[in-house]
């Protein structure tokens, strides 16, 4: 007893212990008795175990039942698999026997399957290469029949990218094939090159329109290629712009502008120079706006040289307006009434427009010729109206000299006019070879003119005459720097006319102070006497010689030639004078040291000359330059 008692004290505190919340099988256990155990009773308890024998064993029926349903459905499973298997084996075995049958056949269809894997490749091949190395037949129609449009230039720029791509196929080995289809495409740009060279030379006409300008550059840019067609059609559209060109030019002249603003140029034909003026500076403002055109119209253009195909086709268009710019421009020279000057700044004009179109059309230009050649004319009667004009002056007004010396009137008129002309020079560019021309169809003549009326004339005169000529011949021409061999050669003449004017004071002064005789015994040789024992050089000879000579250094303007005061020039006065004064200071110089020189035996000296030469050249030269006295008789 002791014993049970203490097992079911075990079994108690096993139950007491254990944790029921945690074992999942106890309580799934208690929720299932809790389904058919609903009193807790004494009798309840006693018929507990009773309960889940009978519900125990009534679950392992239904498992039982359930389990045979499934083993009959797995029997007959089997009797199916059995059945199949043997089902299997038999179209195994016939399949076995088919195939040894169908061997053959399997075999000429892989053959076959290879064969049209094959073909398809080629094919694909094939229209890859018809897609690549050919023109579709819209294409075809399009570069053939089609208008000159985009879609135009894109196949023929196509053919042309398909030829250059069978270079490719001949370098990888497939001349045959390339050569073929090159000369296809070659066939195609031919055609589309002739039908565009047809339509370049129909439409060239409308540049200005922004479509067909467009189109036209880039039928340009496909034909530069090809010389002749290009050429062609440069042809076409120059010649079209040419007869434009002279219209516009001549509605210029004589309609004017739209409204009649600006006036016709015509209306200014009474006044040459802006006649000529107004016609050329219209050629110029319009030969620009072609320049554009052309520049538009082979602005694509690669491959050649645009500038001077440019140059080229405007030397061609401009050529219309030659013949009746030409035709004004001689007519307005050759009028017997135009001014001097006026012709002199038509010239000019003509010089300045023929190096800014020769820039523009090209040097061998129609138009630059034609200019050239109306210049020429310019030029050539240009000189033969002022060599008439100074022809007619010199045998009017310049054969007799004034009575002042001063030049002649027709010196003076000449001399205005060369003045005239050659401030027209100052203000342009023209070449310094026609204005030496100019300049010497006036003064050569006029130079010998002077000389042929001075040489009626004396000595001093006639020198005093040419120098105030040859001074204003100077003053007219020494602002040109272009000029300086003339202005040599003149400047030469001066200078060979102040020497003789020079040795004539000179010479009045040596006279009239009695200095000849003193210098000719200064300038003895071999004496042995002393100066003062011989004649003229006696202390009273020279107390008359310095009296004399004390009232030239006091006032010497009076013993100068009245000539001298005739000068124009101040520096060519004020040069004779100083250098006839440094002839007589000279010889006082020489007579001053042979004075105090005690080898002459003078009895005082100094009493008898007594001013240094430095003193007399100070008083002779003063206010009369800036050259110092020291200077003076330095050079003495």
């Amino acid at each position: 007893d002791q014993d049970k008692t203490s097992n079911i004290s075990k079994r108690v505190n096993k139950i007491l212990e254990s944790r029921i919340e945690s074992d999942k099988d106890t309580l799934m256990a208690l929720k299932e008795l809790n389904n058919y155990f609903h009193e807790n009773t004494i009798q309840s308890r006693r018929n507990l175990r009773s309960k889940i024998e009978k519900r125990s064993l009534s679950i392992n029926e239904n498992f039982l039942s359930a389990f045979r349903k499934v083993k009959e459905r797995l029997d007959a499973i089997y009797e199916d698999v059995i059945n199949m298997n043997v089902a299997v084996q038999t179209m195994s075995q016939q399949l076995i026997a088919t195939k040894a049958q169908t061997n053959q056949l399997i075999e000429q269809t892989t053959k076959l399957q290879a064969e049209n894997e094959k073909l398809s490749m080629e094919e694909q091949i094939a229209l890859a290469m018809i897609n690549t190395f050919q023109l579709t037949d819209v294409e075809v129609s399009a570069l053939r029949e089609g208008d000159i449009n985009e879609e135009f230039f894109r196949v023929l720029e196509r053919a042309a990218t398909i030829h250059n791509d069978c270079r490719t196929l001949m370098q990888c080995g497939h001349q045959v094939i390339a050569i073929e289809i090159m000369e296809q495409m070659a066939l195609f740009q031919e055609t589309g090159l002739e039908r565009l060279y047809r339509w370049a030379q129909t439409n060239c006409k409308s540049i200005e329109s922004p479509t067909i300008s467009h189109l036209l550059t880039k039928a340009m840019a496909k034909m530069q290629d090809r010389p002749v067609l290009f050429k062609y059609v440069i042809s076409a559209y120059c010649t079209h712009r040419r007869s434009v060109l002279v219209r516009i030019f001549v509605d210029a002249l004589t309609k004017g502008g739209p409204g009649g603003t600006p006036r016709p140029i015509e209306m200014s034909a009474h006044d040459p120079q802006r006649y000529i003026s107004d016609m050329l500076a219209f050629l110029h403002q319009t030969i620009p706006s072609e320049r554009e055109n052309l520049a538009v119209l082979m602005s694509a253009c690669q491959n050649i040289d645009v500038s001077e195909e440019i140059q080229e086709a405007l030397a061609t268009i401009s050529e219309g307006v030659v013949t009746p710019l030409k035709v004004r421009i001689e007519q307005i020279i050759s009028s017997p009434e135009i001014q001097l000057k006026t012709l002199y700044i038509i010239t000019n004009l003509l010089s300045f427009y023929k190096q800014t179109f020769a820039q523009e059309v090209g040097e061998k230009s129609g138009l630059t010729r034609g200019l050239t050649e109306c210049e020429t004319t310019s030029c050539d009667t240009l000189l033969e109206k002022l060599g008439a004009i100074v022809r007619k002056e010199i045998m009017e007004q310049v054969s007799l000299p004034p009575k002042d010396l001063s030049p002649s009137p027709g010196v003076d008129y000449l001399l205005s006019l060369l003045r005239d002309l050659l401030s027209v020079a100052r203000v342009s560019n023209y070449h310094h070879e026609f204005l030496n021309k100019l300049v010497s169809s006036v003064l050569d003549p006029l130079l010998e003119g002077v000389n042929v009326s001075a040489s009626r004339l004396t000595t001093t005169d006639m020198a005093v005459y040419l120098l105030n000529c040859l001074h204003l011949m100077q003053t007219t021409v020494t602002l040109y720097e272009f000029i300086d061999d003339r202005l040599e050669r003149l400047q030469a003449q001066c200078d060979a006319q102040i020497d003789t004017l020079t040795s004539e004071q000179a010479s009045s002064l040596v006279a009239n102070l009695n200095l000849g005789p003193i210098y000719m015994i200064l300038e003895e040789q071999g004496r042995t006497e002393p100066l003062s024992h011989i004649p003229g050089m006696q202390p009273t000879s020279l107390a008359n010689f310095i009296s004399k000579f004390d009232s030239f250094v006091s006032m010497p303007e009076l013993l100068f030639l009245p000539q001298v005061h005739c000068l124009l020039s101040g520096v060519h006065r004020w040069a004779v004078q100083r250098r006839a004064t440094d002839v007589i200071l000279a010889i006082y110089k020489k007579v001053y040291s042979s004075v105090h020189d005690p080898a002459n035996l003078y009895d005082s000296p100094q009493t008898l000359v007594p001013r240094t030469p430095q003193e007399v050249a100070d008083l002779l030269l003063q206010n009369r330059g800036t050259v110092s006295a020291e200077s003076h008789i330095s050079n003495v």
